[in-house]
C-alpha cells in the first residue's frame, strides 16, 4: 500500500497553486493521474520520487516511511526504490542498450536478467548499439527495460509516450501493459491520451487546479458508465462565439474541427485551450470539460 499525502505551494505559468492531494495505491495497482497542464501531476511524482520536497504531509510504502514532516523525515532519492520514466528518455549517450541495461542492475549476479528484458521489449538485435542510432520508440523501449530491472517499489511513468507519433504509441501501449501484468508493480501513470487510459489504469484521478477532484475506473469518469453516448472525442476548444443565450464552441480533434452548441451556462468556466469531450447522448452531441 502507498500513501502520498501532501502540500506544496507552487508558482505555475497560470500564477499561484496550492498542491494539495491525499490518496492511496493499492499493492499492484495502475492509476493514472489525468488533467490540464499545471494541475500538478507531474510535481506528485517528483514528490513520490524525493526530487520535490512537500512542504507538509507523509509518504508511505509498506511499512516504509519516505517523507513526514511531523517527524522531520524525508529519504534521499537514492533511498527510495522507485523507477522514473519520462519522455525524454534520459538514456547515457556512450553507452549501448546493453550497457544502460547493465546500469540498472543492483545485484551484478542478476547480469542474466539482461538478454530476458532485451527479449520482452524486442530490442534484443539491437543491443549492442548506441541510443543515438534508434528511434524514438526504441529509445522508449530501452527506458522502460532500465526502469523495470531496478526492481522497484513504485513505477512512475511521467507521459512517456507523448512525443511519439499514433502507431508507435499504440505498440508501447500493448508493451507497457504486458510488462506491468507480468510484474504488478504499483504504478502512477501520467497522461492526456485516454486510450492510454483505457488500456492500462485501473484507476484514474482526476486533477484540476492542485486538488483531485474526481477519482474512480476509466468507465466511470469518461465511459459507458458516465455517458450512454454513441460516440466520444477528446480536443481542445480553439474558438467560442456567442450567439443569444447559446455559445458555438470549435472544437479541435485530431486534424479536424467540429461544432459544438453549448448553452452559456455550460460555458461560462471554460476557456480557449481548454481540454474537452464530445459526445452524443441519443441523437444530440454534447461536449464538457475534462
Amino acid at each position: 500500500m502507498i500513501k502520498v499525502r501532501a502540500k506544496k505551494n507552487l508558482v505555475t505559468s497560470h500564477g499561484p497553486l496550492c498542491l494539495e492531494v491525499d490518496f492511496e495505491i493499492p499493492d499492484k495497482e495502475l492509476i493514472t493521474l489525468f488533467g490540464p497542464s499545471g494541475a500538478g501531476k507531474t510535481t506528485i511524482l517528483r514528490m513520490i520520487a524525493g526530487l520535490t520536497d512537500p512542504e507538509e504531509g507523509l509518504i508511505q510504502v509498506d511499512d516504509e516511511i519516505w517523507f513526514d514532516s511531523a517527524k522531520g523525515i524525508n529519504r534521499p532519492i537514492q533511498e527510495r526504490q522507485i523507477s522514473f520514466v519520462f519522455q525524454d528518455y534520459n538514456l547515457f549517450p556512450n553507452m549501448t542498450v546493453r550497457e544502460n541495461l547493465e546500469y540498472a542492475l543492483k545485484d551484478k549476479k542478476d547480469g542474466g536478467l539482461i538478454d530476458e528484458f532485451l527479449a520482452m521489449v524486442h530490442l534484443t538485435e539491437l543491443r549492442n548499439r548506441k541510443p543515438g542510432t534508434l528511434s524514438g520508440g526504441e529509445k522508449q523501449r530501452v527506458a522502460l527495460a532500465r526502469a523495470l530491472l531496478r526492481k522497484p517499489k513504485i513505477f512512475l511513468l511521467d507521459e512517456p509516450l507523448s512525443a511519439l507519433d499514433l502507431e508507435l504509441r499504440l505498440k508501447l501501449q500493448d508493451e507497457i501493459s504486458a510488462l506491468y501484468n507480468r510484474f504488478k508493480i504499483p504504478t502512477i501513470f501520467v497522461t492526456h491520451d485516454l486510450s492510454e487510459i483505457f488500456k492500462l489504469a485501473h484507476r484514474i484521478l482526476i486533477m484540476d487546479a492542485g486538488k483531485i477532484v474526481r477519482s474512480g475506473t476509466p468507465g466511470a469518469m469518461f465511459g459507458e458508465d458516465a455517458l450512454s453516448g454513441k460516440f466520444k472525442f477528446v480536443g481542445n476548444i480553439l474558438q467560442m462565439d456567442k450567439e443569444d443565450f447559446l455559445t458555438i464552441v470549435t472544437v479541435q480533434i485530431g486534424n479536424n474541427l467540429t461544432k459544438v452548441v453549448a448553452t452559456e451556462e455550460e460555458a461560462q468556466d471554460w476557456r480557449i485551450g481548454d481540454r474537452v469531450v464530445v459526445a452524443a447522448k441519443a441523437f444530440n452531441p454534447i461536449i464538457f470539460k475534462i
